[in-house]
């Protein structure tokens, strides 16, 4: 009813704060995430669903997604989605364009994307709009609402595996609560940079897995020896472009996609922590910088 737009808005607001002040259940989250995939899933037979809503007040550049496209030069297909509406930093989809692509303009433009290039972003505009209105209520709450955690639970594209940033330690219960009840593959969740599905080395993190067939478990992804370093920021999206092709270098920042690439193939069940840093390694070198 609240996607179709049938109650009165001030029901919506009422209903979504409502949950807020209780605390996120991991069943009612799944109920909502149940109706939200109504007409948005697609079995797109990707192997690793990358969800990218995060909105932290430090969020800079999504260095995660150089990871998930190396990860897709490899030979891994993954959908990203998402809206960084909410964000201080560089969104996907100008960091998209300063690689010279695009963002899918329509699910079948994502479908048509991963059988080429074995990557798509789909924007929540195009994937879901009554779930992008539900979002931005943030401007008319000031707060967060239960609809940021069920719009990264989509996992439009009945993905084999997929990863999941938080910014708050509390909703990675509920979000394997939530994997757990859908009955999904597989899912890493992580307290990643602002909120994003993003590692950074300087210090341990741990990684949070539902698996279907073992159940949870939680994994330790080592600290490497790396200290913090310029970023690039202030440049908007040039360096991330500049370290993808290789033109410039920026220590951290190729530590954190390195990494990244390590948390995700730990997240798609194909290397445990002790080999992933290796094995992303390699697909970072062996990446096609066109």
């Amino acid at each position: 009813m609240v996607l179709r737009g049938e109650p009165d808005p001030h029901q919506v607001g009422a209903f979504l704060m409502l949950l807020r002040y209780r605390g996120e259940d991991a069943d009612e989250i799944a109920g909502l995430v149940e109706a939200a995939r109504n007409g948005v899933s697609h079995d797109l037979g990707v192997d690793l669903d990358w969800p990218s809503y995060g909105a932290g007040r430090t969020r800079g550049l999504p260095w995660f997604l150089l990871s998930a496209l190396a990860l897709a030069d490899a030979g891994m297909s993954v959908l990203m989605h998402g809206s960084n509406e909410f964000s201080a930093g560089v969104g996907v989809p100008d960091a998209l364009a300063a690689l010279g692509r695009r963002p899918a303009a329509s699910v079948a433009e994502a479908e048509r994307m991963l059988a080429r290039d074995r990557f798509a972003y789909l924007p929540l505009e195009i994937l879901s709009p009554p779930m992008l209105r539900l979002l931005r209520l943030r401007d008319l709450f000031g707060l967060r609402s239960p609809v940021n955690t069920v719009a990264r639970l989509l996992d439009p594209g009945a993905a084999r595996a997929g990863v999941d940033g938080v910014f708050h330690p509390a909703y990675i219960d509920v979000h394997l609560g939530v994997a757990e009840r859908l009955r999904r593959p597989r899912l890493l969740v992580l307290k990643g940079g602002g909120g994003e599905a993003e590692r950074d080395p300087v210090k341990p993190r741990v990684a949070h897995v539902w698996d279907r067939e073992r159940g949870r478990a939680e994994l330790v992804l080592p600290a490497w020896n790396a200290a913090p370093g310029p970023m690039g920021h202030e440049d908007g999206p040039t360096p991330l472009a500049a370290l993808w092709r290789g033109e410039a270098e920026f220590p951290h920042a190729e530590a954190i996609v390195r990494a990244t690439i390590a948390m995700a193939l730990v997240g798609l069940g194909r290397a445990c922590p002790a080999e992933a840093d290796a094995a992303a390694l390699a697909i970072w070198a062996k990446r096609e910088a066109d």
